[in-house]
């Protein structure tokens, strides 16, 4: 989306839908777990169609493709301002953090000090204010 400054407020942004304030690390997080969710599955589906037992491998990583469109669910209505989106990908990342933990002490470091940092960006007061007034906007 394309956005101009708005000269009424330096944090406010002029789109086609009108004057929004959107933090930018809540447009960046949506964009990376939109990018995410849709790679994860453009993979999982290409090692779907290129196996010979398709069915099996459907049924034993049913969790891939339910955790990539939860990531581009996720990211796309966060950026649209719903709280609840806010707190599935903070479900979803819980989940990837327990993945790691299964896969060793390495993953599950790299999961926890990755998913903090958005983590903190999610709940920040910038953010908060903006899916409040979302939340208002809605009401």
């Amino acid at each position: 989306m394309v956005a101009a400054r708005c000269f009424t407020d330096e944090n406010d942004y002029v789109s086609f839908f009108g004057v929004e304030r959107r933090p930018r690390s809540i447009i960046i997080i949506s964009l990376l777990f939109i990018l995410l969710g849709t790679l994860t599955l453009i993979h999982a589906a290409w090692d779907l169609v290129n196996t010979e037992a398709r069915l099996t491998n459907l049924q034993h990583h049913w969790m891939i493709y339910l955790s990539a469109v939860a990531a581009i669910v996720g990211g796309a209505f966060l950026l649209k301002g719903h709280n609840w989106a806010r707190w599935l990908l903070v479900l979803w990342m819980a989940f990837h953090i327990v993945v790691g933990a299964l896969h060793g002490i390495v993953p599950l470091l790299t999961h926890v000090v990755i998913f903090s940092v958005i983590i903190f960006f999610l709940f920040r007061r910038p953010a908060s204010a903006y899916f409040s007034s979302q939340a208002q906007k809605s009401a």
